[in-house]
């Protein structure tokens, strides 16, 4: 499958690439013709501090940001995205002028949840959540709920590709999306050409990654 890779770069800067697989892929809510890699993205220092450069020229300068919650494992950008906001000269609430930058917990029935330990860090918070891949915006959704359950205030949306441009009317601020995947599509489960074709599943994916079948 991986020799099938498909690289698109960012028009913003040449050092952000997105990888594609053309396939039948299904994540949690939808069937998708490309899976989408952003793993380097996640994982290597340099491509993750360019991505967070990107992400931060396109956030509103009067919104303050107190707490990151990371999605399918952006911490590292999330890090360099702090620091950005920090020397960019956005406003947090922290007393201590620094911020928090947190995962939920996902238990055994999908469930989202923060710890006693990690509920400062979203109470009465400002916070920005960041993902990976956004397809059909249900992640988002339950995230938001999520936060708003234990008292943060969500400010902004950020993903690494996204196919949703808003969610209960918030922007979702992408580094690329569906324009930029070139014949890129999602369906419903129930109404996906590939399985009305008989094609199989090839893989089971998310924003951590793909598990063949």
């Amino acid at each position: 499958m991986e020799n099938r890779i498909v690289k698109f770069y960012s028009k913003e800067s040449s050092q952000l690439a997105l990888h594609a697989i053309p396939g039948h892929f299904a994540t949690s809510h939808s069937h998708i013709n490309y899976y989408v890699d952003v793993t380097s993205l996640k994982s290597r220092v340099n491509e993750a501090r360019e991505a967070a450069k990107v992400l931060y020229s396109r956030m509103p300068r009067n919104s303050y940001v107190d707490t990151i919650v990371c999605m399918d494992g952006t911490e590292v950008i999330a890090a360099f995205l702090s620091q950005e906001i920090e020397h960019g000269g956005l406003l947090t609430a922290n007393r201590h002028e620094t911020i928090y930058v947190v995962s939920p917990e996902i238990n055994n029935n999908n469930q989202m949840l923060f710890r006693d330990n990690n509920k400062p860090a979203i109470s009465g918070k400002h916070v920005l959540l960041l993902l990976a891949t956004t397809t059909t915006g249900e992640t988002i959704r339950r995230s938001l709920e999520c936060i708003r359950y234990y008292g943060g205030s969500v400010v902004g949306i950020a993903s690494i590709f996204s196919t949703v441009d808003s969610v209960d009317g918030i922007q979702v601020e992408s580094l690329f999306n569906a324009q930029d995947v070139m014949g890129y599509e999602a369906y419903d489960a129930h109404d996906c050409p590939f399985c009305k074709k008989g094609h199989q599943i090839e893989a089971m994916v998310n924003g951590y990654g793909y598990s063949k079948l």
